[in-house]
């Protein structure tokens, strides 16, 4: 039995392993997919953020890619006005919940947003929904890193990390809908909980929610 399948994305051939999400064969071959909350080791993947949908010939309904198994002779398009329009409503939605100071971001200009929006033409400055306020605090207790909520997507990449490295699980998700937020056991700063400070939520954070302080210097 053959290890791959041929699949069609975007009027391209590609070979795909058996068993591989869309999403990572897509992005194997360049072939640009939105997307914060996916994991490759991930066996089953939440597909919360909402980004990385394409339509597949043959399904009424475009499908996100980080949950769909590939198939021999899958025919994928990556672009069509049901997909952009779902994906411009997600990233929206993401906006209106972020504290939008570029500027003073340290993952400026290596922002997964900036380039989500580079990618698919998109404005980072979206007016369509109000803008949600939090009074959020910095956390700055770590000697090394700080974590600022405000900018938090709730992409779950620390959570995943944080859990593979300590097997603990020092941060998490907590409370739900519109009060979603990563926190820690009894919402404790970082430095008081049993953060082992070993940074590789740090390292993941595709947005600056969590960064080293000497970047932000």
């Amino acid at each position: 039995m053959s290890e791959h399948v041929t699949i069609t994305i975007d009027d391209r051939k590609v070979k795909a392993r058996v068993g591989e999400k869309l999403l990572w064969t897509a992005l194997e071959n360049d072939i640009y997919i939105p997307h914060l909350c996916a994991i490759e080791e991930e066996k089953r993947p939440n597909a919360s953020c909402r980004l990385c949908f394409v339509e597949i010939e043959g399904m009424s309904h475009p499908v996100t890619s980080c949950t769909k198994t590939v198939e021999e002779g899958m025919v994928v398009k990556t672009r069509s006005s049901r997909v952009d329009r779902l994906v411009k409503t997600g990233f929206e939605l993401l906006l209106s919940d972020h504290d939008l100071k570029c500027r003073e971001c340290p993952a400026n200009r290596n922002c997964a947003l900036q380039k989500i929006a580079k990618g698919r033409g998109l404005k980072l400055r979206q007016k369509r929904f109000t803008l949600i306020e939090r009074d959020y605090e910095l956390d700055d207790s770590p000697a090394e890193f700080a974590f600022n909520r405000s900018r938090c997507v709730l992409c779950g990449q620390c959570v995943w990390a944080d859990r593979r490295e300590n097997e603990i699980g020092v941060i998490g998700f907590a409370r739900r809908g519109i009060n979603r937020v990563v926190t820690t056991f009894q919402d404790l700063p970082l430095a008081e909980s049993i953060c082992k400070e070993c940074t590789v939520c740090v390292d993941v954070c595709p947005v600056g929610a969590l960064y080293y302080k000497k970047t932000a210097e």
